[in-house]
């Protein structure tokens, strides 16, 4: 008995040092010498810090293992010609809505390599967020300085990055021309000085209209609307600033232009005169604003759920982001039909993650850092979502798949990137379908290809989400 009674004891002095050790959430001597010992320092850890002191993690955990190419065959691919190049800029999720667009009328009128212009709509895409910010503003006059709302916007006043709802809503609204009719610049190649002016005139202006307001200080309808009807005023002067910085920056541009269209065999096919928005009927004439939906697979939310982002919109007077959130398998089958069909789509993932540069591939094989580091990485793809280590980053346009004959499933898949043609694989990146699985975020499909139980689910009236949610961060690597 006296024995069992000096064990209690001393496994209680231990609990009690040990709690005294992590007391008051601060590191002390105590448990910085119990983590520290658990560092056994081996011959195997010196090798290993001798190998990190001169040399990247990501080359050191390449798998050898999985050193081979993968197998570039696809038994599904969409026909496209050419690879477009966003430079320095985070212009993806317009490079990539237009290379959707691009592929098919390329196939419809038999045309040689062709590209639109980026950088028409990207003009048009800055003017419009630059308004998009300045009329936020004004909609959150009344508002105190320190409310969420009016903080985001002054913490996002204007980006380069964006999602499909811009590519359809500035198509619809400016219409489109081709590359050679507004050609790229050093600004629009390379985006984050331009952006920096951009950005600092905006929250000075926001600051200004908010003043204005303030010092107003309406009261009564009539003074309410007189107020409002000076900042809509000091907008559009604002607005003019912006416009002078983008007319230097990018080119002004044009409201009419000759283009000479050509087969494939460089044969002149005709010669005409168009506005970008009378090419824009004529070449791509599709509702952009209802003939797709946005589909996503995120694990953190429920399942057959329309949501609308909040102020997530590149045009004020355009469409927020409203998706439909759908299990894996199901974006999956679309996105196959959709690639039977000849049909490109906008793809988004989260690009950063186990990407090979040097083989141009997704895979989860492509390094082993546990091996490594012998720490052990054991978070699911909704853990990953929910503590901001995984979202969405990079549109690309998903153009192949590969199916296994005897069961149907998926096995990879190929998107055309936006980085140049020596970028990745010819220009392309390859996923594993397990890839696919753990970092693809959403798809734009056209709803023909959408089955009609889906297609019942965006009648729904969307559940709206804050626009400073995690999950829907820009695409603009």
């Amino acid at each position: 008995m006296k024995r069992i009674f000096l064990t209690l004891a001393a496994v209680a002095v231990g609990m009690s040092a040990a709690a005294q050790s992590f007391t008051g959430g601060g590191l002390t001597e105590e448990s910085l010498k119990e983590i520290a010992g658990s560092y056994k320092n081996t011959a195997a850890d010196k090798a290993l810090r001798n190998a990190l002191a001169g040399t990247s993690i990501a080359t050191l955990a390449v798998n050898s293992e999985n050193a081979a190419m993968i197998d570039t065959h696809f038994s599904d691919r969409v026909k496209t010609k050419g690879i477009t190049d966003q430079k320095s800029s985070g212009r993806c999720w317009l490079f990539t809505g237009l290379n959707v667009l691009r592929a098919r009328m390329i196939e419809e009128y038999d045309l040689p390599e062709f590209q639109f212009s980026q950088n028409y709509v990207f003009f048009y895409d800055q003017l419009e967020k630059a308004n998009l910010f300045l009329q936020g503003i004004i909609d959150t006059r009344a508002l105190p300085d320190d409310d969420r709302q009016v903080d985001w916007l002054f913490s996002n006043p204007l980006s380069d990055g964006g999602q499909f709802t811009g590519v359809s809503d500035l198509l619809t609204k400016y219409g489109v021309v081709p590359a050679e009719a507004m050609p790229e610049t050093f600004c629009s190649n390379n985006t984050s000085q331009m952006a920096m002016l951009l950005k600092l005139k905006l929250r000075e202006d926001g600051l200004r209209l908010r003043q204005a307001y303030n010092d107003a200080a309406p009261k009564g309808r009539k003074a309410e609307a007189a107020a409002m009807e000076k900042l809509e005023r000091q907008k559009v002067e604002m607005l003019k600033d912006i416009y002078r910085i983008l007319a230097l920056c990018l080119g002004e541009p044009p409201a009419e232009f000759e283009w000479t269209r050509c087969d494939s065999k460089g044969e002149i096919v005709s010669v005409e005169k168009f506005t970008p928005k009378s090419f824009y009927d004529k070449y791509i004439s599709e509702d952009l604003e209802n003939g797709y939906i946005m589909v996503m697979n995120d694990p953190c939310r429920e399942y057959g759920k329309v949501y609308e982002i909040e102020y997530d919109r590149h045009v004020y007077d355009g469409k927020n982001w409203i998706y439909v959130n759908l299990p894996i398998e199901r974006i999956k089958e679309m996105a196959i039909a959709s690639i039977n069909d000849n049909t490109a789509m906008y793809f988004s993932c989260d690009v950063g993650k186990f990407f090979s540069r040097s083989k141009g591939t997704l895979d989860l094989n492509n390094f082993d850092y546990e091996s490594l580091t012998g720490v052990k990485f054991g978070m699911n793809k909704k853990e990953r979502v929910q503590t901001h280590a995984s979202g969405s980053s990079h549109a690309m346009t998903l153009i192949a798949v590969d199916v296994d004959k005897t069961t149907g499933a998926p096995k990879k898949w190929m998107v055309e990137n936006s980085w140049g043609a020596s970028a990745g694989y010819k220009g392309c990146l390859i996923m594993t379908d397990e890839w696919f699985n753990e970092y693809m975020f959403r798809l734009v499909v056209a709803k023909k290809y959408v089955p009609q139980d889906v297609l019942e689910m965006m009648k729904q009236t969307p559940e709206k989400l804050p626009s400073w949610d995690p999950m829907f961060m820009e695409d603009r690597e």
